[in-house]
């Protein structure tokens, strides 16, 4: 969440750097936000003071009835009484105001950074860069969608798991089950140069996502089981981000840098009929996401790093790419910053977003409490910054390699740098 600190004393500049976000509810739940805040704070301190009076008022009924004045005491009792119920009514106004300024807290997205783009919508995306890409050099083997060439093959049923599971969920089956294995150890083998790898639980109670910004906001997108209160997660950032959460951390351990291979679950229930053939958008997926906890320092240059890594890997599997730097209008609710990182699948004729790779200043460390505590410091600790991206996301991926390497005579060939991952075979057939 953002810092209520900043909004108390520059309501005007966050209004001014929030603008850019370009949704005018966002500047009216902020001059809310304020008056909430204001307001809070006033009869917070209407009720500290209604204790402390009741608080004294109690010592003089015992100093009247000790002192033989069963008079004055009951008197006293009675006034205490009496501003004790005020107290309580404050006291639970305060509480009002308090849940009220964490709701809006909660709900209100992220500044932008300075450095992201202007603009108001997706189509206002700045395109950084196109590596590999050559309209020209695609044949017409090539031009054939991955859920035709997967059936054609047999590598995908999408028939079946509609039948097991409902639209939008898949079986990969023979090498196609091996591709999405090897994509997601090869992801990590990239990265385990220098992150830690970690196996997350794929239920998580609440508090995991809020803490990450998936709740309250996008609650119809995610899985329940109410049984258990448990949330199946949306990515691996989840439990990842809130592995730290309620600690304080040393500036010398920073930054740490995870990485986890998980499950994703996603209802995905505002994409009803966009982008939804084959793997473009289904419930159910494998990733390997990379994360990484640092100081506010260290921020830039690890944005640049986890940005690296993601293009690295997709670069080194021959596949088209352009990296997009996301405008104000278009960034998450939690991102101060994103870079989307987009392969061209040439049997769809599209670029597929596969990594979205984000800064998310203090944001998501304010909502989970992760602190660190500067070198040297005496006392004060400080909201760590968060960072995080796919490593590798499986289906969009899956799909640009089964079209881009499909050959002529309809096998798929294996890039050279999954070859150790498929036990000596080198073509899907």
């Amino acid at each position: 969440m953002i810092d209520i600190r900043r909004v108390r004393a520059d309501l005007d500049g966050v209004k001014s750097a929030m603008a850019r976000r370009h949704d005018p509810q966002l500047l009216a739940e902020l001059v809310e936000l304020a008056a909430a805040d204001e307001e809070q704070r006033t009869v917070t301190t209407a009720r500290d003071e209604l204790r402390a009076r009741v608080n004294a008022m109690s010592k003089e009924v015992g100093e009247a009835y000790r002192s033989g004045d069963r008079d004055k005491g009951d008197r006293l009792k009675e006034e205490s009484r009496a501003l004790g119920d005020e107290e309580k009514a404050v006291a639970a106004k305060a509480d009002e105001l308090a849940g009220r300024v964490r709701e809006l807290l909660l709900r209100i997205p992220n500044i932008p950074s300075d450095d992201a783009p202007d603009g108001e919508s997706e189509a206002d995306n700045v395109v950084v860069r196109v590596e590999q890409y050559d309209e020209s050099a695609y044949g017409v083997h090539q031009r054939m969608p991955h859920w035709d060439v997967g059936q054609e093959i047999g590598i995908l049923d999408l028939e079946r798991g509609a039948k097991v599971s409902g639209s939008m969920f898949a079986f990969l089956r023979g090498a196609g089950a091996t591709l999405d294995r090897a994509l997601c150890q090869y992801a990590i083998d990239r990265n385990a140069d220098a992150f830690e790898e970690i196996r997350p639980p794929t239920l998580v109670r609440t508090d995991a996502l809020v803490a990450s910004g998936q709740l309250p906001k996008f609650a119809d997108d995610a899985y329940y089981v109410e049984r258990d209160d448990l949330w199946a997660i949306p990515t691996s950032e989840v439990p990842l981000t809130s592995m730290y959460r309620d600690e304080v951390l040393d500036e010398t351990e920073l930054p740490k840098r995870l990485m986890a291979f998980s499950p994703c679950l996603r209802r995905e229930a505002g994409s009803a009929g966009r982008d939804t053939r084959g793997l473009l958008r289904v419930h159910e997926f494998d990733k390997v996401e990379i994360l990484a906890l640092c100081t506010p320092g260290q921020a830039q240059d690890m944005h640049k790093e986890l940005v690296a890594r993601a293009e690295a890997a997709i670069r080194d599997l021959g596949l088209a790419y352009r990296i997009v730097d996301i405008c104000t209008g278009d960034l998450g609710q939690s991102h101060a910053r994103s870079f989307d990182l987009e392969v061209y699948a040439p049997g769809v004729d599209q670029w597929l977003e596969v990594s979205s790779i984000s800064w998310f200043s203090d944001y998501q460390a304010r909502r989970a409490n992760i602190r660190y505590r500067p070198a040297g410091a005496t006392g004060g600790t400080e909201p760590v910054h968060t960072l995080n991206g796919s490593a590798l996301a499986v289906p969009r991926v899956w799909a640009a390699l089964v079209e881009h390497y499909r050959q002529p005579d309809g096998t798929v060939r294996v890039p050279g740098v999954l070859l150790p991952y498929f036990r000596g075979r080198t073509s899907l057939t």
